[in-house]
């Protein structure tokens, strides 16, 4: 009798987590939309987020010290990931061109011993600085790369000095990878490394960033993914 109180004591607590919680849910799929491709519906962002939230409740330890809510956040954004990644609507040449790219980067930057600028990528790739341009659109319109590709949640940004939180991102990257990661983003180019910090520390779309770096919303966009491909091609031990 007292396993079966326990058993459904422990179901209504969950039913509880994920009624009052669902909110979160529509919240972060409609914060993810504004990052993704039109072809992407909200609906199956929800959809997959409730899944995570669902897996949040039932295996949530409150002896850990962190909160439901900070729990919860990081698994229904990766549910919502990991299903658009299962649909991956990008073409294969894009998926290329961002690898051809990160090789091409990493093999200047072992070179020259320096960050190299886009100009010089685009001329070692033999291809004029408006098709450079073009290709870090595509992989930007994709979202083919993104920090949460590189092994972690886009959360490092935000909490890499929170101690409290660390065992939250044991499963995903182990402490190597998190300090590796965070040394890297800090060497980026001033301006990739503010624009990576706006976007996903501050929260800022493309267009409020390119207000306040005075540059179009396409120029940050070819920023932000110029960031994320070096970021990848200094990671590459890693990955």
């Amino acid at each position: 009798m007292n396993s079966r109180l326990a058993a459904y004591g422990a179901a209504n607590q969950m039913q509880l987590l994920v009624e009052k919680h669902a909110p979160l849910v529509k919240r972060i799929a409609y914060h993810l939309l504004a990052r993704l491709p039109a072809s992407v519906q909200v609906d199956d962002l929800i959809q997959s987020g409730m899944i995570g939230l669902i897996e949040a409740a039932k295996n949530f330890d409150n002896t850990k010290g962190a909160s439901f809510e900070t729990f919860a956040g990081i698994r229904i954004r990766g549910s919502m990931l990991d299903e658009m990644r299962r649909g991956d609507w990008t073409p294969r040449s894009v998926h290329r061109n961002a690898r051809l790219i990160a090789e091409t980067i990493a093999e200047l930057e072992a070179e020259f011993g320096r960050d190299v600028k886009d100009v010089e990528v685009a001329e070692k790739l033999d291809i004029t600085l408006d098709e450079y341009h073009h290709m870090l659109s595509d992989v930007s319109s994709g979202r083919i790369i993104g920090i949460e590709d590189l092994g972690i949640s886009d959360d490092v940004l935000v909490t890499a000095n929170d101690k409290q939180d660390d065992h939250l991102y044991e499963e995903q990257a182990s402490d190597a990878f998190q300090q590796a990661l965070i040394k890297n983003i800090s060497s980026l180019p001033e301006r990739e490394a503010i624009v990576l910090s706006l976007y996903y520390n501050d929260e800022l779309n493309l267009k409020e960033i390119g207000e306040v770096l005075s540059v179009s919303e396409s120029r940050v966009s070819q920023i932000h993914s110029q960031a994320l491909v070096r970021l990848r091609a200094r990671m590459q031990d890693w990955l």
